[in-house]
């Protein structure tokens, strides 16, 4: 059987949608016949060398990651050497069709090497914090050798694949590289969920919820979901799903606020707990400064959910204005509040919304999305 190399210093559940967008990817590898081998990080809990979803999952030993949700510059450099390693003993072994490297930093030196070392075709992919995150100083983008670098890895794929427009456009702009930079969706993969009630998730009946998932990072702008949850109306609550540095940060700007009785912290959950609270709210609110894709957002659509979206990244693909969602400028308080508060009381818009949600998800299956990439490694 053909096999495919994916490189990832991510993979559920270490890291954020990156991790999750090659996951699905490889799985959608799987159903057009391929055998998936992918290197990833290791971290305390986690087999060395596991099968998940017929992916055979191998995770090197990386310094300096303390958390599951964020990766530290240490452990970002360790991943390529060790991955380094454990990619030479997989070549070796076997033949692959193609490497697929996500992440130019710091994936793409790792991709870079195997695949001239051993004569490997590279498709890399791009997922938008490597090249560009307006919400960082260090940002690659704002630095001369990391632009060199990383346009250096580019020329040398034989293809680059952006996720969305938008990575497109900062890629080109910041990096130039001298060949086309293809768009190609995340792919999704349908969640079963557990069918639960509000009350076995200690909601009330008689609130509406708006929802946000996501790394609890400066990028996705979860202080501005807390002050657009201060000019809703009390039988609005929020909630907000995900763990990471600025959890405690969060909570301190909420009862700053005065709002810390009507939004609930999950920390982090499972996939089938999240899909759950997803499933028993009523709007979704992404407030991101930038987003690459936004995983997130395919998952709120599969529930049907409507989504109100900030309008700096790959959103603005999946985000019709006024058809499947609403596009809002980040930390515009009351236009967002006001977006909210449109879709909550018109019950006609919300359905709408919701119907034309649950249809668009199947234009993102898996089997085709990873169809698209090996079309690209024969050409």
């Amino acid at each position: 059987m053909k096999r495919i190399l994916v490189l990832n210093y991510e993979f559920p559940p270490l890291g954020g949608g990156g991790g999750v967008a090659a996951y699905k990817l490889a799985k959608g590898f799987i159903q057009n016949g391929y055998q998936v081998d992918y290197i990833t990080s290791w971290y305390k809990g986690l087999k060395k060398f596991e099968v998940v979803g017929g992916i055979n999952v191998y995770r090197v030993r990386v310094l300096g990651r303390k958390e599951l949700s964020t990766a530290s510059m240490i452990s970002m450099f360790t991943y390529s050497i060790s991955g380094f390693w454990k990619g030479v003993e997989l070549c070796r072994k076997n033949e692959y069709e193609f490497i697929n490297t996500h992440f130019v930093v710091p994936t793409g030196p790792l991709g870079y090497v195997l695949s001239k070392l051993f004569g490997i075709k590279n498709i890399l992919s791009i997922l938008g914090g490597d090249i560009y995150d307006p919400s960082k100083k260090n940002s690659p983008h704002n630095r001369w050798y990391y632009r060199v670098i990383i346009k250096f890895l580019l020329n040398r794929a034989e293809a680059v694949v952006a996720e969305s427009s938008n990575i497109r456009t900062n890629c080109i702009k910041f990096y130039k590289p001298n060949k086309e930079v293809k768009i190609i969706p995340l792919a999704y993969e349908m969640n079963s969920i557990s069918d639960i009630t509000r009350k076995g998730l200690c909601l009330e009946e008689n609130k509406k919820y708006m929802i946000g998932v996501g790394r609890l990072v400066k990028r996705k702008g979860f202080d501005f979901f807390i002050k657009v949850l201060t000019k809703l109306p009390d039988d609005i609550c929020g909630i907000i799903i995900g763990d990471g540095p600025e959890k405690e940060s969060l909570k301190e700007l909420a009862k700053e606020l005065k709002i810390e009785h009507k939004i609930i912290f999950t920390g982090f959950v499972d996939q089938n707990k999240k899909f759950q609270y997803l499933q028993n709210s009523d709007i979704f609110f992404l407030s991101s400064i930038h987003e690459g894709f936004g995983i997130v957002l395919q998952e709120a659509m599969q529930v049907g959910l409507p989504i109100v979206a900030t309008n700096n990244g790959g959103q603005v693909d999946l985000i019709k204005d006024g058809e499947n969602g609403f596009l809002i400028e980040f930390d515009d308080i009351e236009f967002g509040t006001e977006k909210v508060k449109e879709v909550l009381n018109n019950t006609d818009l919300k359905n709408k919304i919701s119907k034309r949600n649950i249809a668009d998800i199947a234009k993102f299956d898996a089997k085709g999305v990873a169809s698209d990439y090996i079309k690209l490694s024969v050409i």
